[in-house]
């Protein structure tokens, strides 16, 4: 049976884990550093009745509470620890999204404390995540003492000994599941359990907003493969900030020994959308556009992620629907399909949508493909054709992509019962079309979805 949660819930549970986790990356420098007591042992055994009738009870008091508890949470951790910022998405702590993500995560996590299994997607999604960035077991106790004392501050006497104690109990309830599946992960990792130095090797603008960069690994030894759809982590030093920084980014190529490509959106921090709208700007992003140059070196993570294609040697259609820079892993997914035997009989449709024709990358190579390919196709939408865009030609329909001007058949392939639509971009975007394809009767388990955003995979 499929356990897919909605998205906003997967972005929320996937929060829960990413403040136990983003935190929790250098406690191994906290221990040592910090003069304070040594967290307590954290609880065994499973949650009581009891404590699960007192975690429900308590949703809501997070509905109302929740963001302050989660503010003071992050406050009183980088005020201790101010070593601490080295781990956080410091973007995202400015303008704040993490405070909010949090909130949400522990009111989505209290919804579901009596149904885990139903939170398997999410886990898996924010394991991934955590084995990008390194996360060990001990981490996990300093986080849950933080977490707790900010409920306690928040709440008062309202947070009863026995709330604390439930709170406590399903915060190692969920711990130790992401611990377990993190150790394998790293377990498969082939002795890749921590950062790699990498030299930029070469750089290619591929759009106005979009660079992409080549990188090899300084040891020269040969690299793992990957599943097409993964990402790695990237860490640079953020001078601005006297702490370094990392961020996930999609690998854009079919898996190689010699070196791995990731393209990364230039993150200005305005919204095109909303004119007068803006967030924090990207630090890594702009770091690796305007200041990174050839020859330069920075740390790179093992590759990770849940969203992937599985058997590229499959014979079965797929459609790949991707928007902005959401077109990053399907280009690996792409070039990969396109480099076996059977890519030949394999219908494949690109399908991209984008603001601008100056903003859109990868078009002139996905073309090239089609050409090649003859069970191929590409259809680009784009909602703002310049004077010197030709129909057919630079674009085929004007707009965000619309499942209503693709053919049922001829262009989503469904009438083929084992069809596989793999969806990247905006949040909005991936539930608008994963709410299209479920009115035209596509199933879950046939619908592939790429969560990046706070508690999600944060790609550029």
């Amino acid at each position: 049976m499929d356990h897919r949660l909605s998205v906003a819930s997967q972005a929320a549970l996937a929060a829960v884990a990413g403040y136990c986790i983003y935190k929790a990356v250098n406690s191994r420098q906290w221990q040592q550093s910090s003069k304070e007591e040594a967290p307590k042992a954290p609880p065994s055994g499973p949650l009581t009745p009891e404590q699960v009738h007192i975690i429900k009870a308590t949703i809501p008091v997070l509905k109302e509470h929740g963001p302050t508890i989660t503010t003071v949470f992050y406050k009183n951790m980088l005020n201790d620890h101010p070593e601490l910022n080295t781990v956080f998405n410091t973007s995202n702590q400015v303008n704040g999204h993490q405070a909010r993500a949090l909130a949400g995560a522990l009111f989505a996590y209290a919804a579901n404390i009596d149904n885990l299994d139903a939170l398997g997607p999410a886990v898996e999604l924010i394991c991934n995540k955590h084995a990008s960035l390194y996360i060990q077991p001990d981490d996990y106790k300093i986080v849950g003492k933080y977490l707790l004392e900010a409920m306690q501050e928040v709440l008062g006497e309202a947070c009863t000994p026995e709330i604390s104690d439930a709170w406590a109990t399903a915060y190692w309830a969920l711990a130790n599941i992401m611990i377990g599946r993190e150790g394998t992960l790293y377990k498969q990792s082939q002795g890749w359990t921590t950062w790699r130095k990498f030299q930029i090797v070469q750089k290619d603008c591929e759009s106005d907003e979009i660079t992409s960069f080549y990188l090899k690994p300084v040891d020269d030894k040969p690299l793992p493969p990957f599943k097409p759809g993964q990402y790695i982590s990237v860490r640079v030093d953020v001078p601005e900030l006297n702490y370094p920084q990392a961020r996930q980014y999609s690998l854009s190529d079919h898996p190689r020994s010699d070196y791995y490509r990731i393209s990364v959106k230039k993150e200005t921090g305005l919204d095109p959308r909303a004119p007068g709208a803006k967030q924090h700007p990207g630090y890594v992003s702009n770091i690796l556009h305007d200041v990174s140059k050839e020859g330069d070196v920075v740390e790179v993570s093992h590759p990770y992620g849940d969203f992937f294609i599985e058997n590229v040697e499959a014979s079965h259609p797929v459609v790949l629907l991707s928007a902005g820079v959401g077109l990053t892993p399907m280009m690996s997914i792409l070039n990969t399909i396109t480099s076996t035997k059977s890519s030949s009989q394999r219908k494949i449709h690109f399908i991209h949508s984008s603001r601008t024709s100056q903003a859109r990358a990868f078009k002139d190579h996905v073309q090239r493909m089609e050409k090649e390919f003859p069970n191929m196709k590409a259809t680009f939408f784009l909602s703002k054709p310049s004077e010197d865009d030709q129909a057919g030609i630079d674009y085929h329909h004007i707009g965000r992509i619309d499942l209503k001007v693709l053919g049922h058949s001829s262009d989503l392939y469904l009438d083929n019962p084992l069809t596989e639509v793999y969806i990247c971009g905006p949040d909005n975007f991936m539930t608008e079309v994963q709410s299209m394809l479920k009115a035209r009767g596509v199933s879950d388990n046939r619908i592939k979805l790429e969560l990046f955003g706070t508690g999600g995979v944060p790609r550029n």
